[in-house]
């Protein structure tokens, strides 16, 4: 099957390829992007209803902390989360600033048009290297799942609309266990195939290792060139920030992370959140990469949205700063 056209967001100019050979090296990237998914992914599990207008203040101030990509909501029905009912008027409610990417995920072509109708810019697909978890998730198999991909991806290409995909359960799942790293580089090549510009590879309930992080990014760099994959931790078992490491080694220079450590999974028990981008930002410029990111502002918006949450934030850089 022939590639299909890739766009790319307008964000992405600024971002050098990572070369092969860097990767080979173990030489850590010069710069990351850090993508926020802590709107979206961060708030979705929440078990009380978030009102709209700090959903929309928590995407505002975000924006003033030098994060390019912020994922702000998911246009999924409201019968499955309703977190994220508001997609609209939270989209047409923030303060789009420019040089910022504000992606949703769109699980099929009625979201992907819904989301288009509301002024977003670029989406996000998902899928899963589980069959289980690709049912409990969106009612279909991983064949069926790509074949609505596909849909959204030639709508998207007709209206200049650059797609991210995910890849859930990378390194583990909540029903069938230890996935295979095959079957998560055949998903990851078969997104990126058709028109996927980055494909973020999910650790969604925490399970890995960086020596299962090691063996599936080796699978999946044979499959995918390695600028255009990303690394999405759950914090579960305490390994995020440790896989992350192993990632950046082997050449990955796009991490998703999420304020506060916000997150879970509907679909996935036990899942605790996503690394805390304190955290990581922490971590990242202790190792000299440059992120863009002021992490003061970062822990300013992860304690307004642990006040508006009334939790206490999952950051240990906050923790340690006397925060929450």
């Amino acid at each position: 099957m022939a590639a299909a056209r890739r766009l790319l967001p307008r964000w992405a100019g600024s971002l050098r390829p990572v070369s092969s050979a860097a990767a080979a090296t173990g030489a850590y990237p010069k710069r990351v992007k850090v993508v926020e998914v802590g709107p979206r992914d961060g708030l979705q599990n929440e078990k009380n209803v978030v009102p709209t207008p700090v959903k929309i203040n928590l995407i505002n101030m975000l924006s003033e902390t030098g994060l390019q990509v912020i994922e702000a909501t998911s246009f999924v029905s409201p019968k499955w989360v309703p977190q994220m009912a508001d997609h609209t008027e939270v989209m047409q409610g923030i303060n789009k600033l420019p040089g910022i990417s504000y992606p949703v995920l769109t699980p099929n072509l009625k979201g992907f048009q819904a989301a288009v109708a509301a002024g977003a810019k670029e989406v996000s697909i998902f899928g899963a290297a589980s069959e289980l978890f690709t049912q409990k998730n969106i009612n279909c198999s991983i064949e069926e799942s790509l074949e609505r991909f596909d849909e959204v991806l030639k709508a998207a290409r007709e209206a200049n609309i650059p797609v991210r995909g995910y890849v859930s359960c990378v390194l583990g799942c909540p029903y069938e266990g230890k996935i295979s790293a095959a079957k998560v580089a055949e998903v990851s090549k078969k997104m990126y195939s058709m028109g996927c510009y980055e494909i973020s590879l999910g650790d969604t309930i925490g399970v890995g290792t960086p020596g299962s992080m090691k063996e599936m990014l080796t699978a999946v760099m044979k499959e995918v060139p390695v600028g255009a994959l990303a690394v999405h931790c759950h914090d579960t078992y305490g390994q995020a920030l440790a896989n992350i490491l192993v990632a950046l080694q082997m050449g990955v220079s796009v991490v998703d992370a999420s304020v506060a450590g916000l997150g879970g999974c509907p679909y996935a028990q036990g899942a605790s959140g996503n690394v805390a981008t304190e955290d990581l930002v922490y971590m990242l410029n202790g190792l000299g990469i440059h992120t863009g990111v002021d992490l003061q502002k970062l822990m300013d918006t992860g304690t307004f949205i642990c006040s508006a949450l009334n939790r206490k934030t999952n950051s240990k850089v906050s923790q340690a700063s006397c925060r929450l």
